[in-house]
């Protein structure tokens, strides 16, 4: 059995490692495109998030366990990186890397957390929970509130994204946030109509 310092050292190695996050570039800018937002900062966004957008989650759905998810999905991008969304290439092998990240950087903990953790995770990348769909509702919503604030397309405006491959990275808030698919129509529609994502 691990005794109580062991513990604590494993928890610190897992902390220390975390900062790692904070290096972690992601293709989406910063609302004021001054720079590219790092991946703890997303992290750090959705949770925000969470909170304001709470009432329109689903009834029923585990506010907490939404903030677990949310503060731990990205972590395996300390190995794994980022992958931007429209990158067909480099989605191919994402789910193998990003489940060695998982392996690595969870199996740094005491056991017990480590598969807490990496529970939620997982859950989180199922998106089969009421709590997960809304997480992942969420994770969707924050690229398309950077990529269309001020209104100049960001990321999606320079890759040449269109109407319908938006809709469809936007789909889990159709599902995990119902109330808010108006709005995302509404908000791409309106990216179309000025010319910041491609018509279909």
């Amino acid at each position: 059995m691990t005794s109580p310092a062991d513990r604590i050292l494993q928890q610190l190695a897992f902390v220390r490692e975390l900062d790692r996050l904070k290096t972690v570039l992601r293709r989406t800018s910063l609302i004021d495109r001054s720079r590219r937002e790092n991946s703890a900062e997303h992290t750090w966004h959705l949770t925000a998030m969470a909170l304001a957008f709470a009432e329109h989650a689903p009834a029923g759905t585990d506010l907490l366990r939404v903030l677990e998810m949310l503060v731990i999905h990205d972590v395996v991008e300390i190995d794994a990186g980022d992958t931007f969304a429209f990158d067909a290439a480099a989605n191919l092998d994402k789910a193998a890397r990003e489940t060695a990240a998982a392996e690595r950087l969870f199996g740094l903990l005491p056991h017990d957390v480590g598969e807490r953790m990496r529970a939620r995770w997982e859950e989180f990348e199922e998106g089969a929970s009421p709590a997960s769909r809304f997480a992942n509702a969420l994770d969707r919503l924050q690229a398309l509130i950077l990529n269309t604030t001020p209104g100049d397309g960001g990321t999606w405006a320079m890759h040449g994204v269109s109407r319908t491959d938006v809709l469809a990275r936007m789909a889990p808030i159709r599902d995990g946030a119902p109330a808010l698919w108006a709005m995302v129509e509404t908000v791409v529609d309106r990216a179309v109509a000025v010319g910041h994502v491609s018509p279909d």
